[in-house]
């Protein structure tokens, strides 16, 4: 199988679905600048959960709020600011980075070696590195919402979360907030931090 967006999946009170959806976002977040039918969905998306309490209603409720306190053209621009550009990223959004200090090291080396074994494979037409936020966030969709039950269950989804994402995510996190141009992705940086902590919670669980 090719490593490549699912199709988006319809909303559902459902966990694992809300689950997949939220990697499936982060993933388009955090790919590119979000096209303008993207930003306009978020706009308008609910900012109350089902349940009082729940933990992501805060961070989600900052995230659509700045989403539409702030144009199309800020956000790619403050994207172009904190990943783009030429030469050195003022932030980067790779694994290898943050877990070596280099990019296209080992732990990259490791991870194609676990996509293979799932199946998977770069789509041809991605341009970035499958150490990319952005690619491992559509390899936990697939592993949460993929028809394989052989690789798509809790205990892959778990593996492949501790070994490629939870190491260095947070540090992530803390450089995008830490920008002094961040905004947009200030909160949704937040927001992923929440969502990596329940995910870190729900695994914890399974033991």
């Amino acid at each position: 199988m090719t490593l490549a967006p699912l199709p988006a999946q319809s909303s559902a009170l459902d966990e694992e679905t809300a689950r997949a959806e939220i990697y499936g976002l982060l993933s388009a977040l955090f790919y590119a600048p979000p096209a303008a039918g993207l930003m306009a969905q978020l706009r308008v998306a609910a900012t109350e959960a089902p349940a009082a309490g729940a933990f992501l209603e805060e961070p989600w409720r900052a995230l659509v709020g700045v989403a539409r306190s702030i144009s199309d053209q800020a956000v790619q621009s403050e994207y172009d600011t904190l990943f783009g550009g030429t030469g050195k990223p003022a932030v980067y959004l790779y694994g290898s980075h943050f877990l070596s200090g280099f990019l296209n090291e080992k732990p990259l080396a490791r991870l194609r070696t676990e996509l293979a074994s799932l199946g998977l494979t770069r789509d041809d037409a991605m341009s970035e590195t499958e150490d990319h936020f952005a690619y491992l966030c559509e390899v936990m969709r697939y592993l949460i919402a993929g028809d394989d039950v052989a690789v798509a269950n809790l205990t892959r989804q778990r593996a492949f979360f501790a070994a490629h994402l939870q190491p260095w995510v947070l540090r992530m996190c803390d450089d995008i907030q830490q920008h002094p141009e961040a905004l947009f992705y200030a909160c949704l940086a937040q927001f992923t931090r929440s969502f990596v902590g329940v995910e870190i919670q729900g695994f914890d669980m399974l033991d």
